[in-house]
């Protein structure tokens, strides 16, 4: 089986080809670049150098969200489009927990954050151990403050992971003897570790038609919360 794997959650924008063997190839870009002007063009150069055509691929999986609000329709809109064309399945997979991904090898707990802006993040906990990922909480906005209590209830590594790694680290002035950034090369969420999280999705039978894939947002936009607030109604 072959996948077309995508990230388009943040300002990074990656592509990969797989199957369940290796990684075929791979594009990764991060420049002020929006993400409808390099997505196609990649997952054209991509497939023309891996030399692989659109209709070989088996499935199409995309990190469905959080992140950003543009980045993840259209990264979503993309992944339906190339499955009605050519009648594949489409895997929904979360962006948080295609990060833990990055850390298989290692033995810790990641803690997968996005920046959520207005001192939140999207979050979420994974124990990593080897080849196998395990989820310890559902996807979430959670505020720095109560990031930081929740940190405490680990003792083990913990391995922040993430575009909200950076911003996260920093808000704890003090970080705990336990906790690290990810290395330069695994901080950042990528196709390749969609393309791992969305085979362990096919495993189970948990794939979608191009209709059902949807984008998955914690929060309504920043401008909804802003009006809802205005006109007196609560989320």
């Amino acid at each position: 089986m072959t996948i077309l794997a995508m990230d388009t959650s943040a300002k990074a924008a990656s592509v990969c080809l797989a199957s369940e063997e290796k990684i075929i190839g791979e594009f990764f870009i991060n420049t002020s670049l929006t993400h409808s002007q390099t997505l196609v063009p990649m997952i054209e150069q991509l497939c023309e150098k891996s030399e692989v055509s659109m209709e070989s691929i088996d499935a199409v999986a995309i990190n469905a969200g959080p992140g950003s609000f543009t980045g993840v329709r259209i990264g979503v809109a993309a992944a339906k489009g190339i499955a009605f064309q050519h009648n594949i399945p489409c895997v929904s997979v979360s962006t948080l927990e295609s990060m833990a991904y990055n850390m298989l090898g290692s033995d810790c707990v990641v803690c997968a954050l996005m920046d959520a802006r207005c001192s939140q993040v999207y979050n979420a906990m994974f124990r990593v151990t080897e080849e196998r990922v395990e989820r310890l909480c559902d996807d979430r906005a959670i505020s720095l403050t109560d990031l930081k209590l929740d940190l405490r209830n680990y003792t083990e590594k913990v391995v922040f992971v993430g575009d909200g790694a950076r911003i996260a680290f920093k808000s704890l002035e003090n970080p705990p003897e336990n906790v690290f950034l990810a290395p330069i090369d695994r901080i950042s969420q990528n196709a390749v570790s969609v393309a791992c999280a969305a085979f362990k999705q096919i495993k189970k039978g948990n794939t979608l038609t191009p209709a059902e894939l949807m984008p998955v947002y914690l929060r309504l936009p920043q401008a909804q919360r802003e009006l809802n607030k205005k006109m007196g109604v609560t989320e």
